[in-house]
This record gives C-alpha cells, structure tokens and sequence, in this order.
C-alpha cells in the first residue's frame, strides 16, 4: 500500500487567518469537500472531557467541523458513548450534562449531542468484522445510523495504550458499555462486594441469570454472563466494574478491529490536534501539564497514517520542562533513553505502556497505512 496523504498546519495564526480559519482550511485542502454530504447524517466523534479535565478540545473547534458540513447539506451531531468506570459520563443524563458544562451545547457548537449507546449504554449495534480478536463489534447504535462517520480527536497521552489518538477515539471511544468490556477484557464483569448492598438490582436486569445473591453480597457467575453491561449501568452503589485482565497489544488488537468496524462501508474523514498533551487520557477528572508544546492540526482520510504522522511530530518535540515525560527522561527510569533512535516519548511518559502494535495490527487488518505523505500548508 502507498502511503497516504496527511496534511498538517502548526498552531501559528495571523491577523489574516485565526485557527478556527486555519482549521477549516486544513479539511477544505485535505478533500473534505470530496465527501457527498447532501441530506446525510453525519456523527462527529469526540471526546467530551470528564468533569474536572480542561485538557479536552474546545468546542470551537467542533463548531468548525459541524458548520462545514451543514455548509455542504449534511445534518452534523457531536457524539461519544457512555464510560465503562465511574465518573461523570457513566449515563446518557450525566454525560450530556458533562458535556454541557464543557461547553458542548447546541447554542455553542451549532449542533445536538448524542449519546450513541442510549441512556444506561445498552443501545448498541452489532457490527459482523469476523476479525481476529473480536467476530462482532458493539458499537453505539447512534453512531451507526449515520451515513457519514467524522472523528475529531485530541492527541494527548494514555497510562495503558501510550497516547490517545484516532483509532482510540474510533475504537474504544465508540463501543457501548459492553463493546468496551470486550476490549478492555474478556467482557466479564465483577463485583466488588464490599460496595455492594445485595439490592438485587443486577439480578433483575439480567437475562441470563448471572448474578447469584449470596449473604446480602452479589457476585456473578461468568459462566452464565454474556458482557452486556446491563449490571454496571443499574447498580446503585458502582459496585459492578469490568475485570481489566488483557495485556495492552490484546487491547490494541481490539481497538483496532472494532475502528475498522465503525469505519468500514461509508464515507470518513479525521481531523487530529496536537495541543494541550496531557501525559493521560481525558478522561481523568484532572489533567496535567503537557509533555510536550503545541505541534499543530492534521486531517486525512487514513485514520492510521494519522495517528503514525502525529506520533512522529510528537516524538520531534522537546519536552516540557518539569512535565512527566521530563521527569522520567532526566530519571532514565525504564532505561529507554540510552538508544536515542529506540526513544519514545509516550513510553517515556507511561513505561509499562505502548502503542506501535495499535498502528501495526490496523495495517494488518486493512484499517489504513503506516507510511504517509506529510503535507503542510
């Protein structure tokens, strides 16, 4: 496969052209205007930002995006799904409120938001990949309906896969409460029992008689649950949480396979912004100060030769000082700093963390190409 065209403008503005202008520009330049977007829903993915997290794109930037595409007689929503832990974005009510007090309003972004996986993350469509890891991907329904899929991502850090990029916010970020199960682990939910009030909640809403009341305490029997996800939705106390057993390449692989599920079969186009990196996701309800300085906006139609290009840029910069990533480079504290060619500043940042068998099993898979043509206007 040849490599695919990426296009990228740093974050430098003039009188003449603000970044919103810039931003714009960049999708108009990068054939976003080839996309017949006539009467055509068209999902936006993005990352609301927890509660507490300031680190997530403003949502001027997503004013940008929605507004190109009803320039071009598309119907444009924002959208992400429901979290698998406990935080502000566990519900359709709790994240749309998240998301309202982000600055994520219809007033702000000139578009609704839409929880693709329903009110408790249950509202799901199951999408046939026969991949090698995952056979039938669970993706938020929402998100599916749309003829048109759009990502729009922060680049920042992750503690596990080393940096959220696009095929974290396709993937992960797009799966239901069960479609995050199953990548995350084996799908199979456990009970922390010294949260649990044995209310039997779990049990009403079970199909399959897994969970099992015992002495006031729940626990459930993997033999019999499915991954649903219906149990960590109702239990009042979040006592319910999914086992988080694989290894972070088995992560990868799922990851991958489950973007190619929402990306196969209709039109899509990915914007990337490298600002404001925070060494972890946001989906912490805080952030710190970034790893590295601002490096700049890319888009491509190649979600893979996107996240490559972005880690490249990333991997130029010189580190923040007192960041993270600074800190662990003058410790030397996993010793990959010794070989400047093997140096990675998202490993450097997370050491028990790695992202090149994402990148590696999208390739494999079909998803996009590692090699890129990086353009920059």
């Amino acid at each position: 496969m040849s490599g695919s065209d990426v296009y990228f403008t740093s974050f430098k503005a003039t009188g003449n052209e603000n970044l919103l202008q810039k931003l714009h520009r960049l999708m108009k330049t990068a054939g976003f205007e080839n996309i017949d977007f006539k009467n055509k829903f068209t999902a936006i993915k993005i990352h609301f930002g927890e509660y507490g997290n300031i680190a997530f794109l403003r949502p001027n930037y997503a004013r940008v995006v929605a507004d190109y595409v009803k320039e071009l007689g598309g119907k444009p929503f924002l959208t992400d799904c429901n979290t698998l832990y406990v935080g502000s974005r566990k519900n359709a009510l709790d994240h749309l409120e998240t998301a309202y007090v982000n600055g994520f309003s219809p007033y702000q972004t000139g578009c609704h938001v839409l929880i693709a996986d329903g009110l408790k993350g249950t509202d799901e469509t199951l999408v046939p990949i026969n991949g090698e890891y995952v056979k039938e991907a669970k993706i938020g329904s929402a998100i599916m309906d749309a003829d048109i899929f759009i990502s729009l991502t922060h680049f920042k850090g992750h503690e596990t896969v080393g940096f959220g990029g696009t095929i974290k916010n396709i993937g992960m970020g797009c799966g239901s409460r069960a479609g995050k199960m199953e990548q995350h682990c084996e799908g199979k939910p456990s009970v922390d029992q010294s949260l649990c009030v044995g209310c039997g909640a779990c049990g009403r809403i079970c199909a399959h008689g897994a969970p099992v009341i015992k002495d006031h305490k729940a626990s459930i029997d993997h033999d019999k649950c499915v991954g649903c996800g219906r149990c960590l939705a109702v239990c009042p106390k979040d006592a319910i949480a999914a086992d988080y057993v694989d290894s972070v390449a088995m992560l990868n692989y799922k990851m991958a396979e489950y973007s190619l599920a929402v990306c196969k079969d209709r039109p899509c186009f990915h914007v990337s912004l490298i600002c404001d990196v925070s060494p972890n996701c946001d989906c912490h309800p805080e952030n710190d100060i970034p790893i590295i300085p601002n490096v700049g906006m890319l888009a491509s139609f190649d979600p893979v030769a996107l996240d490559q290009a972005c880690a490249d840029l990333c991997n130029k910069m010189t580190p923040v000082k007192n960041s993270i990533l600074d800190e662990n480079i003058r410790k030397d504290s996993c010793g990959c700093h010794e070989d400047n060619e093997e140096h990675d500043h998202f490993h450097m940042t997370h050491p028990d963390s790695e992202w090149k068998t994402s990148i590696a099993h999208a390739v494999k898979i079909g998803l996009g190409t590692n090699e890129y043509n990086l353009i920059e206007i």
